[in-house]
């Protein structure tokens, strides 16, 4: 009587009849494919780790290089320096162009005040005798003009209001 190898327990063992040795291949390739997956899983998050460089903000910018001088850049190119032209020393503009006549309140007597503007700046009030700017001082305050006078014996000089449109006073 022949024993047939397929029967009991030694199917269990990897001892097949029909396949030879093929079950015991199965299970190594199962771990051979899991040891794989593991190994690649490992080396991309040590990649991820390792790889990464410090994080840099958005909102840095690159520095701009200082633009050169300009007389400094002529001169390395060649160019010779050229000597300015002496000129005539220009009369400062005189002291009534600093003033602006804005608006006057004339009073009968000796008093009153003026609105007046200095160098461009917002007007301010000024009553008869009060010192602007300069040390200039408020003399006379008429119908639509004001006369001041500049420290020292400088020459008066008078501030008048602008026309109105219509030629209305």
């Amino acid at each position: 009587m022949a024993t047939d190898r397929s029967f009991g327990h030694s199917v269990f063992l990897g001892e097949s009849a029909a396949s030879g040795a093929a079950p015991r291949r199965w299970p190594a390739l199962a771990a051979g494919l899991l040891w794989l997956a593991a190994g690649l899983s490992l080396g991309y998050w040590a990649l991820q780790v390792l790889g990464r460089s410090p994080l840099t903000p958005v909102s840095t910018t690159a520095q701009l290089p200082e633009a050169p001088e300009p007389a400094a850049l002529a001169r390395v190119l060649g160019a010779t320096p050229q000597v300015a032209a002496v000129t005539a020393p220009v009369a400062p503009p005189p002291l009534s162009s600093r003033y602006q006549l804005v608006g006057v309140v004339a009073d009968g007597g000796d008093g009153g005040a003026a609105l007046i503007a200095i160098d461009g700046q917002p007007p301010k009030p000024y009553r008869v005798g009060a010192t602007l700017e300069g040390d200039v001082v408020l003399r006379t305050v008429q119908r639509r003009s004001v006369r001041l006078a500049p420290p020292g014996n400088a020459q008066p000089f008078e501030l008048s209001l602008p026309e109105a449109p219509g030629g209305r006073s």
